[in-house]
């Protein structure tokens, strides 16, 4: 494994820090304040070529490596981690249709994200199933006509509300199956230019198909407001064949694929807040005195910095091994997928800690940036799996 960048790799990464300087950190505290979905940001993303990273080559026209992919999220979390993951959702939704999906159905599924900036739904979660996925209850079921019918629901899902496809995984025939299918369910397309940025209403959406989806009111959530969550219901979709991704019993098998992809996607995002923390922190250390001296020369401070940047550093080897071992398809790519979700975690729930004691009274004031990074967070510890089920993963394997 080589850790030089090769020069494709750095441009990407300068290309995409620029982006971030100008678009995202001037105006990220700002916005989180007026809970608006920073459409407009996703938009000149998409110009840039840094949104629908997982989309092959064959359609997109150009093909992304796994590890310019998490360097590229783990930048655009270092402006804001709500605006990464709606970012990395998009690609959490697509690919598994880039990897389990026939070439006929990556071209109608995943052509639309390259002509238009378009967002789209990974609809897995449920309210009585979080981390137990043979729980859910949301099912298809043959029809009269021999159609299958989508019904069920879904909670804690990013982009909902702006979503122009939904990627649903389901139980096939009823809810007790032990057969999870994953299917694809496009809607009317919503871009930046139409999309009601600050509204907070439900939103329903026939299908011309049959049946229809709903949407909930966005939740009011503690960190990452400038992503959109909401929850999804499913009332008799109807869904052709051909909107079933591969083999309608092998659900799980898919679902474990695109988390072994996603897992160093949101340890990237959480190495990029953990490193922004340590950065806010060390400037405001540097300017702020006490005792006749900066806070950053006084030994029990600069012990903390040092932690700090000892979490950041390890949680991105963490983060590099994990995009290598999926990139290479290695078959324990999901223990260090498990590794770097949990460390990256650890790294930013500790950075943000840790960088509001050394600010002390200030870092509690909304104000002051790292306030915001707190309640970021503590959502990386949890979404794509608990820290516990990582362990419970990477325990399996040990054994």
């Amino acid at each position: 494994m080589d850790l030089n960048l090769n020069e494709e790799q750095k441009q990407y990464l300068e290309t995409v820090r620029r982006f971030v300087g100008r678009e995202i950190m001037p105006h990220a505290m700002n916005l989180e304040k007026g809970h608006v979905f920073p459409f407009d940001i996703i938009r000149k993303a998409w110009d840039l070529g840094i949104l629908n990273l997982s989309i092959p080559e064959a359609v997109k026209g150009y093909g992304i490596d796994l590890i310019s992919t998490a360097l590229i999220i783990r930048e655009l979390a270092y402006g804001d981690s709500g605006i990464a993951t709606s970012a990395m959702c998009n690609d959490l939704a697509n690919a598994v249709i880039a990897m389990h999906g026939t070439e006929a159905q990556q071209h109608a599924f995943l052509a639309p994200f390259v002509e238009r900036p378009l967002l789209a739904s990974f609809c897995l979660t449920e309210p009585g199933a979080g981390s137990d996925n043979s729980a859910m209850t949301s099912v298809i079921r043959k029809g009269k006509d021999g159609r299958y019918l989508l019904n069920g629901s879904k909670c804690f899902i990013t982009n909902a509300s702006f979503a122009s496809q939904f990627t649903v995984f389901c139980k096939v025939g009823k809810s007790s199956s032990p057969f999870i299918a994953c299917v694809v369910v496009p809607a009317l397309a919503v871009e930046p230019d139409t999309a009601e940025a600050g509204s907070h209403a439900c939103r329903e959406i026939p299908l011309p198909c049959g049946g229809r989806i709903v949407t909930g009111k966005p939740e009011d959530k503690l960190g990452q407001r400038l992503s959109n969550t909401a929850t999804v219901t499913f009332e008799d979709v109807e869904i052709s064949d051909a909107q079933i991704i591969g083999d309608r019993r092998l659900g799980f098998q898919y679902l474990t694929d695109v988390l072994d992809y996603a897992r160093p996607m949101v340890a990237a995002i959480g190495v990029g807040l953990a490193r922004r923390a340590l950065d806010v922190t060390l400037a405001y250390t540097q300017q702020r005195r006490q005792f006749g001296q900066r806070i950053c020369d006084m030994p029990v401070a600069r012990e903390t910095l040092v932690a700090m940047w000892k979490r950041v550093e390890l949680a991105e080897m963490a983060l590099m091994k994990a995009a290598f071992m999926v990139q290479e398809g290695a078959p324990d790519r999901g223990v260090y997928a498990s590794l770097a979700k949990n460390l990256a975690a650890e790294a930013a729930v500790f950075c943000s800690t840790e960088g509001l004691h050394l600010h002390g009274g200030y870092g509690f004031m909304s104000e002051y940036e790292i306030s915001k990074l707190i309640r970021d967070a503590q959502i990386i510890d949890i979404y794509e799996g608990v820290r516990e089920v990582q362990n419970m993963i990477i325990g399996r394997e040990l054994i």
